[in-house]
């Protein structure tokens, strides 16, 4: 179960979360993505209904609809499902407050959760670190934090990890930060190569080996319903989040 975090907005969580979801899943892997964010993108990319009067993760949280009553198959990926978002859940941060063991409600209803054996759980974070990203990172076993290849790439980031290591000393002890992602990285720039070197410098072997690329295919997919994996497979991007899906399940069969 891997919560995509990072508190800064388009830093390409969704796109990560959504095309490394995909790409397992063409590998044979069950994947369900949970939509945290109440922009509702992943479940657009995944092609998956999240109108106003759509049971969605905001009625799993607060009214303690069972997860079974919301996901869905995502249409032509057979082994690829979705648990939606809608508007409703921007008010979730609030109405949680005064819930009992607001924290860990999520993790209850994953707990809970009978649907068909899943080999991975992603759930999509919104960019802020509220009540929605502590029951992610509650819910899951790792942490994976994409960083954009640009100037302020890693402001921020010292909020994010401190509040990863508080829910791990006080709500989820098996909680780790297991891979971070470099996203929107552009070659023909001194830039990029220089945040790169930086965060791999900072970070060690928890760094993909694989980098994804800026590409305007990966833009155009959530247009069209799809993720870059069937919208374009042969594109830089598709590639490149097929290499990093790789890796990561390279790593937890090594793990």
């Amino acid at each position: 179960m891997i919560a995509v975090a990072n508190q800064k907005g388009g830093v390409g969580k969704t796109t990560t979360s959504v095309n490394i979801a995909a790409a397992l899943s063409m590998h044979g892997q069950r994947v369900l993505v949970v939509d945290l964010d109440p922009q509702g993108n992943a479940s657009t990319a995944l092609a998956t209904e999240h109108r106003g009067d759509v049971p969605d993760v905001y009625q799993v949280l607060v009214d303690d609809l069972p997860m079974a009553d919301i996901v869905k198959q995502v249409p032509e990926m057979p082994n690829l499902y979705c648990a939606p978002a809608t508007i409703d859940l921007a008010g979730a941060e609030i109405e949680l407050v005064s819930l009992v063991a607001r924290e860990a409600r999520l993790r209850r209803a994953l707990a809970a959760y009978e649907g068909m054996e899943l080999d991975y759980i992603i759930i999509d974070c919104p960019p802020s670190l509220g009540l929605l990203t502590v029951n992610a990172l509650v819910a899951a076993d790792e942490v994976m934090i994409p960083i954009q290849c640009e100037y302020y790439a890693l402001e921020g980031l010292g909020q994010l990890l401190r509040n990863v290591d508080l829910i791990k000393a006080h709500l989820n002890p098996t909680l780790s930060l297991s891979t971070i992602v470099l996203t929107m990285y552009d070659g023909r720039t001194r830039l990029a190569s220089q945040v790169a070197d930086e965060v791999r410098a900072h970070f060690g072997d928890t760094v993909l080996n694989t980098v994804i690329p800026r590409s305007v295919r990966l833009s155009e997919a959530p247009s069209y319903g799809q993720s870059v994996m069937t919208y374009d497979p042969g594109s830089s991007g598709a590639m490149a989040y097929m290499d990093a899906a790789r890796e990561i399940a390279h790593r937890a069969t090594v793990a």
